[in-house]
Protein backbone atom coordinates (compact mmCIF):
# COMPACT_ATOMS: atom_id res chain seq x y z
CA UNK A 1 0.00 0.00 0.00
CA UNK A 2 1.78 3.27 -1.50
CA UNK A 3 0.88 6.37 0.82
CA UNK A 4 2.47 9.54 -0.94
CA UNK A 5 2.61 12.58 1.42
CA UNK A 6 3.24 16.02 -0.31
CA UNK A 7 3.39 18.72 2.24
CA UNK A 8 3.18 22.07 -0.01
CA UNK A 9 2.55 24.40 3.22
CA UNK A 10 5.64 25.71 5.32
CA UNK A 11 3.28 27.30 8.07
CA UNK A 12 2.38 24.97 10.23
CA UNK A 13 4.50 21.97 11.34
CA UNK A 14 3.15 18.77 10.94
CA UNK A 15 3.99 14.75 11.49
CA UNK A 16 3.71 12.98 8.36
CA UNK A 17 4.64 9.76 9.67
CA UNK A 18 1.84 10.07 11.78
CA UNK A 19 -0.61 10.86 8.85
CA UNK A 20 1.20 7.88 6.87
CA UNK A 21 0.81 5.46 9.64
CA UNK A 22 -2.74 6.80 9.83
CA UNK A 23 -3.84 6.65 6.65
CA UNK A 24 -2.20 3.05 6.67
CA UNK A 25 -4.39 2.12 9.34
CA UNK A 26 -7.66 3.27 8.12
CA UNK A 27 -6.90 2.01 4.43
CA UNK A 28 -6.16 -1.43 6.17
CA UNK A 29 -8.93 -1.30 8.96
CA UNK A 30 -11.38 -0.91 5.97
CA UNK A 31 -10.41 -3.92 4.29
CA UNK A 32 -8.82 -1.85 0.91
CA UNK A 33 -6.67 -4.53 -1.70
CA UNK A 34 -2.58 -2.82 -0.32
CA UNK A 35 -2.04 -2.54 -4.14
CA UNK A 36 -4.21 0.83 -4.15
CA UNK A 37 -2.46 4.16 -3.49
CA UNK A 38 -3.30 7.47 -1.61
CA UNK A 39 -2.16 10.66 -2.23
CA UNK A 40 -2.04 13.13 0.65
CA UNK A 41 -1.70 16.56 0.16
CA UNK A 42 -1.49 19.81 3.25
CA UNK A 43 -1.61 22.80 1.46
CA UNK A 44 -2.11 26.71 2.61
CA UNK A 45 -5.43 28.03 2.80
CA UNK A 46 -5.21 30.02 -0.38
CA UNK A 47 -4.51 27.14 -2.39
CA UNK A 48 -7.29 24.91 -0.85
CA UNK A 49 -9.94 28.26 -0.94
CA UNK A 50 -8.72 27.68 -4.84
CA UNK A 51 -9.54 24.75 -5.10
CA UNK A 52 -12.78 24.72 -3.11
CA UNK A 53 -13.95 27.43 -5.47
CA UNK A 54 -12.60 25.32 -8.77
CA UNK A 55 -14.63 22.12 -7.94
CA UNK A 56 -17.25 23.31 -5.29
CA UNK A 57 -18.31 26.59 -6.31
CA UNK A 58 -17.85 28.00 -2.85
CA UNK A 59 -15.54 30.71 -2.37
CA UNK A 60 -13.74 30.55 0.98
CA UNK A 61 -11.26 27.79 2.99
CA UNK A 62 -12.38 24.10 3.99
CA UNK A 63 -10.41 22.11 6.13
CA UNK A 64 -10.20 18.54 3.74
CA UNK A 65 -11.16 18.33 0.40
CA UNK A 66 -11.77 14.32 -0.90
CA UNK A 67 -11.26 13.33 -5.14
CA UNK A 68 -11.73 10.15 -5.36
CA UNK A 69 -10.21 8.42 -8.75
CA UNK A 70 -11.97 5.11 -8.27
CA UNK A 71 -15.66 4.63 -8.78
CA UNK A 72 -15.51 1.15 -7.26
CA UNK A 73 -13.13 0.03 -4.10
CA UNK A 74 -12.14 -3.36 -5.29
CA UNK A 75 -11.12 -5.87 -2.46
CA UNK A 76 -8.85 -6.80 -5.59
CA UNK A 77 -6.73 -4.71 -7.77
CA UNK A 78 -7.20 -4.56 -11.76
CA UNK A 79 -5.76 -7.60 -13.50
CA UNK A 80 -3.57 -5.72 -15.73
CA UNK A 81 -2.61 -2.83 -14.45
CA UNK A 82 0.66 -1.52 -14.84
CA UNK A 83 0.91 0.68 -11.66
CA UNK A 84 -1.51 0.54 -8.48
CA UNK A 85 -4.59 1.90 -8.65
CA UNK A 86 -4.92 5.28 -7.27
CA UNK A 87 -8.03 5.97 -4.98
CA UNK A 88 -7.72 9.30 -4.67
CA UNK A 89 -6.50 12.40 -2.96
CA UNK A 90 -7.34 13.95 0.19
CA UNK A 91 -6.05 17.52 0.40
CA UNK A 92 -5.48 19.41 4.29
CA UNK A 93 -5.16 22.55 4.76
CA UNK A 94 -3.29 22.58 8.56
CA UNK A 95 -4.27 26.32 8.80
CA UNK A 96 -7.86 26.12 8.56
CA UNK A 97 -7.08 23.02 11.10
CA UNK A 98 -5.36 25.18 13.50
CA UNK A 99 -8.22 27.33 13.60
CA UNK A 100 -10.42 24.53 14.34
CA UNK A 101 -8.64 23.42 17.19
CA UNK A 102 -10.15 25.57 19.75
CA UNK A 103 -13.96 25.48 18.95
CA UNK A 104 -13.47 21.45 19.00
CA UNK A 105 -11.32 21.02 22.07
CA UNK A 106 -8.68 18.82 21.05
CA UNK A 107 -4.86 19.23 19.68
CA UNK A 108 -4.24 20.18 16.33
CA UNK A 109 -2.79 16.67 15.74
CA UNK A 110 -6.46 15.23 16.54
CA UNK A 111 -7.91 18.06 14.46
CA UNK A 112 -5.53 17.20 11.30
CA UNK A 113 -5.57 13.24 12.48
CA UNK A 114 -9.23 13.51 11.87
CA UNK A 115 -9.62 15.35 8.72
CA UNK A 116 -7.63 12.50 7.25
CA UNK A 117 -9.53 10.30 8.23
CA UNK A 118 -12.72 12.00 7.39
CA UNK A 119 -11.26 12.20 3.97
CA UNK A 120 -10.22 9.14 3.46
CA UNK A 121 -13.69 7.64 4.29
CA UNK A 122 -15.43 10.15 1.75
CA UNK A 123 -13.05 8.45 -1.06
CA UNK A 124 -14.31 4.57 -0.02
CA UNK A 125 -17.94 6.04 -0.60
CA UNK A 126 -18.84 6.95 3.12
CA UNK A 127 -20.89 10.39 2.93
CA UNK A 128 -22.78 13.14 5.30
CA UNK A 129 -25.24 14.63 3.16
CA UNK A 130 -28.72 13.65 4.95
CA UNK A 131 -28.56 13.21 8.64
CA UNK A 132 -28.53 9.26 9.03
CA UNK A 133 -25.09 9.17 6.97
CA UNK A 134 -23.89 11.90 8.69
CA UNK A 135 -24.03 9.52 12.50
CA UNK A 136 -22.45 6.45 10.40
CA UNK A 137 -19.78 8.68 9.19
CA UNK A 138 -19.17 10.46 12.73
CA UNK A 139 -19.18 7.37 14.59
CA UNK A 140 -17.10 5.62 11.93
CA UNK A 141 -14.51 8.47 12.80
CA UNK A 142 -14.37 8.50 16.70
CA UNK A 143 -13.85 4.75 16.19
CA UNK A 144 -10.90 4.43 13.95
CA UNK A 145 -9.13 7.48 15.66
CA UNK A 146 -10.21 5.57 19.37
CA UNK A 147 -8.40 2.46 17.70
CA UNK A 148 -5.59 4.29 16.03
CA UNK A 149 -4.39 6.52 19.29
CA UNK A 150 -5.41 3.53 21.73
CA UNK A 151 -2.92 1.52 19.68
CA UNK A 152 0.04 4.06 20.45
CA UNK A 153 0.76 3.47 24.10
CA UNK A 154 2.33 7.10 26.04
CA UNK A 155 1.12 9.03 23.01
CA UNK A 156 -1.49 11.15 22.04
Amino acid sequence: MEILISDRQKDVPVDLTLLKRLARFVLTLEGVDPAVELSVTLVDEGEIRELNLRFRGVDEPTDVLSFPLLEEIAKEPPALAESPPLLGDVIISPQVARKQVKKYGHSLEEEIALLLVHGILHLLGYDHEISADDKIMRTKEKSILNKFFSSRPGEK
